[in-house]
């Protein structure tokens, strides 16, 4: 029983602690999040890229696969 209250209060503590720090952050000066963002759109992009032509090549394997044993 007492590790269960442990716990639970453990939890508590950290939910606390979460909300004040999330009450602190909401008070501080806005954060400029245009670099951040167009840095994960241009990660975003690069990855789609990269993907396709991953996909392509797998997608090519097995074609080849599909018509040798064809012949």
């Amino acid at each position: 029983m007492n590790k269960i209250l442990k716990a639970a209060r453990t939890r508590f503590a950290l939910v606390g602690a979460i909300a004040a720090t999330a009450a602190t952050s909401a008070s501080a000066a806005a954060v400029d999040t245009t670099q951040i963002t167009a840095a994960l759109t241009e990660a975003g992009t690069a990855a789609a890229v990269v993907g396709s032509a991953v996909l392509v090549v797998v997608v090519g394997i097995k074609c080849f696969k599909y018509i040798r044993s064809a012949m």
